[in-house]
């Protein structure tokens, strides 16, 4: 990896989006750039305890690639705040997940979480889940920054189906 490639905690936004544009390039396989976005976000963005990818599996969700402890491995259609997401076709911010109704707790230190919907002309091709062990963790900033990401990450790779 390239050292300006590499994750530092405390990135600016512009410095994070140019890293990851830097790890997109001569690179097109959407699995690979889901795990490096995984790790970059991860190791970049501070208070954060999982970040990671939900594809779609059946009516439901299944775990891709993430940073963090191990994770619910499937997602029935609807059900938490990636359920709700994916169902939705829009990000959802959850300052208190345990507010959520249906939310579902892989991790009890969770108390905040982002999820942001991959789209290509209304399909969607999973969701990016970040949870953080702070409530109130995510707002307006990362929220544009994240949805800023999944535009690169979609625009820069080879898509499935």
């Amino acid at each position: 990896m390239h050292e300006a490639n590499a994750a530092r905690p405390g990135q600016s936004a512009e410095e994070l989006l140019a890293a990851f544009s830097g790890l997109l390039e001569g690179e097109r396989n959407f699995l690979a750039n889901l795990a490096n976005l995984s790790a970059l976000i991860h190791h970049s963005l501070p208070e954060l305890n999982w970040s990671g990818f939900y594809l779609p599996d059946g009516d439901g969700l299944v775990l891709g690639p993430f940073q963090g402890k191990p994770a619910c491995t499937r997602i029935p259609a609807g059900r938490g705040v990636c359920g709700a997401a994916a169902a939705n076709r829009e990000t959802v911010v959850v300052g208190d997940v345990h507010a959520f109704p249906g939310h579902i707790a892989c991790d009890p230190n969770s108390r905040s979480e982002i999820v942001v919907p991959l789209l290509v002309d209304g399909r969607l091709l999973g969701v990016l889940d970040l949870d953080s062990p702070r409530p109130g963790r995510f707002g307006a900033t990362e929220r544009a920054l994240l949805e800023s990401l999944v535009a690169r990450l979609l625009a820069g790779s080879d898509l499935p189906g």
